[in-house]
């Protein structure tokens, strides 16, 4: 997967975390969740585009690490929402399933350019 390509599907991940913040019900808790997971998968995009400027490996490493951070928040999230039974069973796994990707791809990249750079 390209550098281009990575970036347009953490943006629609975003765009996807959107619509589904827009659907969940309305209630005190749901709603400090609809907040955090907002935050956290809109990020995933963000920082990756923040990780595609990185000048260096050692920059690329730390950006790599936020944005790998944000998708496993996201996924935590994600479980709370499927356990909470607030929204479609099928919506809310098919974005896990894609967070889940997004994270192992991530995991991969890092471990690449630790290795590469033998970096812990």
């Amino acid at each position: 997967m390209t550098t281009e390509q990575l970036k347009l599907r953490t943006k629609q991940f975003s765009l996807s975390i959107i619509d589904l913040v827009e659907r969940i019900p309305s209630t005190p808790a749901s709603k400090i969740i609809s907040y955090q997971i907002a935050k956290s998968g809109t990020s995933v995009g963000a920082n990756y585009r923040a990780v595609c400027r990185a000048r260096s490996d050692r920059e690329f490493i730390s950006k790599m690490e936020i944005v790998l951070e944000e998708s496993d928040e996201t996924l935590f999230w994600l479980e709370i929402i499927l356990e909470k039974k607030w929204l479609d069973e099928l919506l809310v796994q098919s974005l896990w399933k894609e967070a889940n990707e997004l994270t192992a791809i991530f995991v991969s990249s890092l471990k690449t350019v630790k290795a590469k750079t033998n970096t812990k």
